[in-house]
């Protein structure tokens, strides 16, 4: 029982702590718990509540591409891949298409992949200025800080929209594309209540941008909001964790660590009919298997993993376009389940670090006046110019010797001449540049070596990563080494991974490396429940009162009210970073509230990436989010009411639920970790 005393003390004490929050931790304030209480749920209990999906739909939102695959619970062995998108790039064959977006000068929707670009580029330069065209906005809600519902981005004519519009816009598009080759592929009407939709993120992705793609998702009418468990958000390395549990031999390359002669790979089989590939040859490998839309998944664990035993541990690097994720998994046997074995870790080193080398590159010998103006003036010319640079970037090889040619667009050259008075050729020869020419062709020509300079930052960021992580003790004997996402077919990458890990793991990458996170996400949408352990991203908890002990607490913390010597801005750690969680682990904490008649307990969720945390205001400590429980209409007789609150952790995402002790009725919670 609370008495006066401490009912009054409370009142104080929440202004002290400067937090609107009246409530505070319930049970003996003179006690922080050393370990939130977890809970295990039972399996069996999450199973009864699924609700019955006819159909799972991932989507791929990435930074460069993005694309969708489906597979029926009815025949989740099969796995389709969307259907092919008109206007592909040359020397570029996938079957995702560009993220892309183009907008109406009124900033309606109007296309999105190959459609919006090709539209947007035949559009009269006067025009275009006037059309809204974004790419490559997906960086954003990793770079930004205070993440909210009112972030901006820019468009390529410089123009502001808010970044939700757009992630809603790109989320429907997805979902008309989706629904309607289901429905083309059922004959009828598709039912979007039929989809368990599933949309993947980096997994070192903060709560904030999972967050934000669950309110695009919601705006975009994918989901409601009234049933959020109709989509699932999935961690790309998670995915492709999963999907690579399932490979055959015929579906990878196993990276050799015999160094190839002359580009030719040695012909003896290696490893049981896995052929030891060069780099070079990976690509053709890869390519001679792109035709099939349709993926049969074996339900028997891929001959790769006859070879794990239980324990085996296995590193994913999933190499996308904006960001490198690190995933460490162990197997466990006989389901098959993994566990997580470290943090995930990685960072912006996507390929898009490259296109930003080429630019600065360009900014060397053209100069940085021009090609800013030159984006904005003839921002068409620009994506052109970035397109040609694409084809050439995935041309780049170790052993290359003859040099790459890139298309200036007429425009360039034209605008170049208008802006400077003299010609690019000009610029070209009294630019210090000397490994970039100019050929008679009316092209760039760049030497191989100028080339795999412009990889040389990206690809020693991702080197460094993963020299790190090799060194945590919980990454010793790492069996393989899976390397996934987009840039995990550039040769140099793969070179530069298999020098740094000098045969000390095996490197496989999957065919088809791109398609990946797709189909792994869709086996995680038919199964969320195969990854049962995660690793704490960072630590999570709330400030709370303890009564002060003296030598223990520092006295500025003291706080006296009605005799009664507080402690105030206590660290109430949920989880800490790095700990394991287990799939359905539940931390529980009771609330009250100060008042009878209060509607709504606000408490605010701080965050540091520290293992431990002794006060909220100590340094490296933020406030990250807000745990909103609505208590109204839930008065009752009992002279104080508890909320037992419970917190999810070992899901992609962080869930609250909350219950009336004393009438045992379910209260509404929800954890906000965008800033408003």
């Amino acid at each position: 029982m609370m008495t006066a005393k401490e009912t009054a003390a409370e009142k104080i004490i929440t202004d002290a702590m400067a937090n609107p929050s009246p409530a505070k931790s319930m049970g003996d304030p003179g006690i922080t718990p050393l370990s939130p209480s977890h809970t295990q749920q039972n399996d069996t209990d999450q199973v009864a509540s699924e609700p019955s999906f006819v159909v799972v739909v991932a989507i791929d939102f990435g930074t460069t591409s993005s694309g969708y695959a489906y597979a029926f619970t009815k025949e989740p062995e099969c796995i389709h891949t969307m259907r092919r998108w008109e206007g592909g790039d040359p020397g570029v064959s996938n079957q995702k298409t560009p993220t892309t977006i183009l907008l109406t000068p009124d900033r309606k929707f109007h296309s999105f992949g190959y459609a919006a670009r090709d539209f947007y580029h035949d559009l009269d330069p006067s025009e275009s200025k006037q059309w809204l065209y974004l790419e490559k906005f997906k960086m954003k809600l990793h770079t930004t800080a205070n993440l909210s519902i009112d972030t901006d981005l820019h468009a390529a004519n410089g123009k502001r929209v808010k970044a939700l519009d757009i992630f809603a816009y790109a989320l429907a598009f997805f979902k008309e594309q989706a629904l309607k080759e289901l429905s083309d592929q059922t004959g009828g009407e598709f039912d979007n209540n039929d989809v368990r939709w599933v949309i993947t993120v980096p997994a070192i992705w903060k709560m904030p941008a999972k967050q934000f793609m669950r309110e695009a998702a919601y705006k975009s009418g994918l989901v409601s909001r009234e049933n959020p468990d109709q989509l699932i958000i999935a961690l790309e390395p998670e995915a492709a964790s999963i999907y690579c549990r399932k490979l055959r031999l015929h579906q990878m390359v196993d990276l050799g660590t015999h160094s190839t002669q002359n580009g030719c790979s040695p012909t003896d089989n290696v490893g049981g009919g896995m052929t030891q590939v060069s780099p070079g040859h990976a690509k053709e490998h890869v390519r001679r298997n792109r035709q099939s839309r349709t993926f049969l998944v074996e339900n028997v664990i891929g001959e790769l993993w006859s070879e794990l035993e239980e324990g085996d541990r296995y590193v994913v690097v999933d190499c996308g376009g904006g960001t490198v994720d690190l995933t460490v998994h162990q197997i466990r046997l006989p389901e098959g389940h993994l566990k997580e074995l470290y943090k995930a870790s990685g960072g912006p080193y996507g390929s898009i670090g490259i296109d930003y080398e080429f630019e600065k590159l360009l900014c060397r010998i053209f100069g940085q006046d021009f090609i800013d103006q030159f984006k904005i003036k003839r921002p068409a010319a620009w994506v052109d110019l970035m397109i040609a640079f694409e084809s050439r970037k995935r041309a780049a090889a170790p052993d290359r010797s003859n040099p790459l040619n890139i298309n200036l667009p007429f425009s360039f050259i034209d605008y170049y001449k208008k802006f400077r008075g003299h010609s690019v050729e000009h610029a070209l020869r009294k630019s210090n540049v000397d490994f970039v020419k100019w050929s008679s062709q009316g092209m760039l020509r760049m030497s191989p070596d100028a080339m795999n300079s412009l990889f040389k930052s990206t690809i020693d960021h991702i080197i460094q990563h993963l020299t790190e992580l090799f060194e945590k003790p919980e990454v010793s004997d790492i069996k393989f080494l899976f390397l996934v996402g987009g840039f995990a077919e550039s040769p140099l990458l793969q070179h530069a991974v298999q020098d740094m890990l000098q045969g000390r793991s095996r490197i496989i990458i999957p065919h088809d490396v791109g398609l990946t996170i797709l189909k792994g996400a869709v086996l995680f949408g038919l199964d969320p429940s195969i990854i049962k352990v995660r690793r704490a991203p960072l630590t999570y908890g709330v400030g709370v009162l303890n009564r002060f002990v003296d030598g223990k607490h520092p006295p500025e913390k003291l706080l006296v009210k009605d005799g009664t010597r507080w402690c105030t801005d206590v660290f109430d750690t949920f989880i800490a970073a790095d700990q394991s969680v287990a799939l359905g682990e539940m931390v529980k904490r009771s609330y009250t509230p100060a008042k009878p008649s209060q509607q709504v307990i606000v408490i605010h969720v701080y965050c540091s990436e520290k293992e431990k945390a002794g006060f909220i205001s100590e340094p490296g400590v933020r406030k990250c989010g807000t745990l909103r429980l609505d208590v109204s209409g839930t008065e009752s007789a009992a002279p104080r009411r508890e909320i037992q609150t419970l917190m999810q952790f070992g899901d992609t995402e962080i869930r609250a639920m909350a219950v009336d002790v004393s009438t045992g009725r379910t209260v509404k919670a929800s954890i906000d970790f965008l800033s408003h």
